[in-house]
């Protein structure tokens, strides 16, 4: 099945029930199946067509829903872009992926512009809101769904043709778009609905950003299960959000270790404070043991589920909620339909408690990256069956007797914070752009909360840069969770034999810093 046919089935079944709930705003699945199908139309006049790439630049807000469901009704393909990111490399992305349309918001359009400026592929821009910047082939989302009509277009496509195109950090520090089909999509929604056991009558609510694929499936699986999905733009204020759970009856939340503790922060929290809430989810680094049966105390008839997963294949594993007492450590087993091997070298699996690289195997594994045949021949490769290619994750496991198994480590150089990946290259290349930096080094060090925090060490030609001069300059050229959390001034930056600098060695000094 293809994506877009979850709105419609959903739109059938459930025509005038709450599909998504942000701000003011309320539509209910017909509407939300109304409006895709006008921007849709839209985008065929537009002359966007099937296969076509569509960014769609944009906070959580519900002109991004019907964007997304949109792109797919017309045959094209959506890449979602976190409304964070600078120009230099949203610029990037719509080259890399050579868009044919960006679709973004009033307040985004000073950045889009200064990178739609440099592309020679987009001939479609949309923008929902006032339009504050001239931007070329420049159309209103408003005037769009209001002048067109509700009609379906008539694509051709099937569920082997991409769905999305999500970019993710690579270690030479450009992003890599990571090549989902309808139906690697279709079977990681299947998968992650069913043992979170989730149903028509659930209420989610998503802080996450939708161009996090953690977010961003929250918004599909809430929509296959016709389901009712809250927008919000952040977890800044966690009591105005519980308000709003209240409020909204809210039976599902998914977390990342960041948001856990602030929830741990905050006073007067009872077990009567959600009373609806279902489940949690949490994912991208693993929650403190301790952090765990915190929660377990707030939220005592709650199932929590502890999980793993990557961009490449959406979800690895998760942790059976009735197992947290016995290995409250564990990211659990595979995922349903889905294998977890750990490996050697060789490809062989090894025994319980050796360390070897994750291996998955699934019909939600990845197409490959975007037009790189290399980084792709890396990452998917021939499994034990010569049909078929398997996802090695780069990531360290090690399984236990029964099976369960255990994050050790990453296996290349990228830092996961936050649930992103951060390029260590990417972050170097601002710093060495600040005028008297030397040399720089970027590294992830163990943090409870982050997964992995960034730091970098500095050589200076002057004493008097400072490292909230140095902060400072990085915020003003990259994403939020790029940001170094620290700086460590040094005379000189490690080395090998021939001269390069060492990031191992690098961490080593900072975990003695530390």
């Amino acid at each position: 099945m293809r994506v877009e046919e979850f709105l419609r089935e959903s739109a059938r079944k459930y025509s005038n029930k709450e599909a998504i709930v942000t701000g003011n705003r309320r539509l209910a699945y017909r509407e939300l199946d109304d409006l895709s199908d006008r921007l849709a139309w839209a985008l065929s006049e537009g002359g966007i067509r099937r296969g076509d790439r569509v960014v769609i630049f944009m906070e959580n807000i519900w002109e991004a829903t019907v964007s997304i469901f949109a792109t797919l009704k017309v045959g094209a393909v959506f890449s979602p872009v976190n409304p964070s990111t600078k120009a230099e490399k949203l610029a990037y992305i719509i080259e890399n992926c050579r868009a044919s349309s960006v679709i973004t918001q009033s307040k985004l359009t000073e950045v889009a512009a200064a990178a739609i400026e440099r592309s020679s592929s987009v001939r479609l821009t949309v923008v929902a809101g006032e339009m504050k910047v001239s931007l070329p082939f420049c159309v209103s989302f408003q005037d769009l769904i209001d002048q067109s009509p509700i009609e379906a277009v008539a694509h051709g496509g099937i569920d082997q043709d991409l769905a999305m195109l999500i970019y993710t950090s690579g270690s030479t520090g450009r992003p890599k778009g990571v090549m989902m089909s309808h139906r690697n999509v279709e079977a990681a929604a299947t998968s992650i609905t069913s043992y979170v056991q989730n149903v028509p009558s659930d209420i989610i609510l998503n802080v996450l950003p939708i161009a996090f694929d953690y977010g961003l499936y929250q918004l599909i699986m809430s929509v296959k299960m016709g389901a009712t999905l809250v927008l919000e733009k952040s977890f800044a204020f966690p009591n105005a959000i519980f308000e709003t759970m209240r409020k909204e009856r809210v039976t599902g939340l998914p977390l990342v270790p960041t948001m856990v503790a602030l929830i741990l922060q905050m006073r007067n929290i009872t077990p009567t404070s959600l009373p609806d809430l279902r489940y949690i989810t949490n994912t991208a680094a693993a929650l403190p043991p301790s952090h765990i049966a915190r929660l377990r105390e707030l939220f005592p008839s709650v199932r929590l589920y502890s999980m793993y997963g990557l961009t490449e294949c959406k979800r690895c594993t998760y942790l059976p909620p009735e197992q947290l007492d016995t290995r409250p450590d564990s990211v659990g087993i595979a995922i349903p339909n889905t294998e977890a091997v750990v490996v050697d070298e060789d490809g062989k699996p090894v025994a319980p408690g050796i360390v070897g690289e994750l291996v998955i195997r699934g019909p939600h594994v990845m197409q490959g990256y975007w037009e790189d045949e290399a980084a792709t021949k890396r990452a998917l490769r021939t499994g034990q069956n010569p049909w078929e290619n398997v996802l090695y994750t780069g990531d360290l496991f090690r399984a236990d007797e029964e099976g369960y198994l255990y994050f050790v480590g990453r296996k290349d150089d990228i830092i996961k914070t936050r649930g992103e990946k951060v390029a260590p290259k990417e972050v170097e290349a601002v710093l060495h752009a600040y005028p008297g930096v030397i040399e720089a080094v970027v590294v992830g060090v163990h943090d409870l909360i982050l997964g992995q925090a960034v730091h970098a060490i500095v050589v200076t030609q002057s004493k008097t840069i400072t490292e909230q001069s140095v902060i400072r300059h990085c915020v003003t050229y990259l994403e939020d969770y790029m940001v170094p959390k620290a700086i460590t001034f040094r005379s000189s930056l490690p080395k090998t034999d021939t001269g390069k600098v060492s990031r191992r060695l690098a961490a080593e000094i900072l975990e003695h810093v530390e």
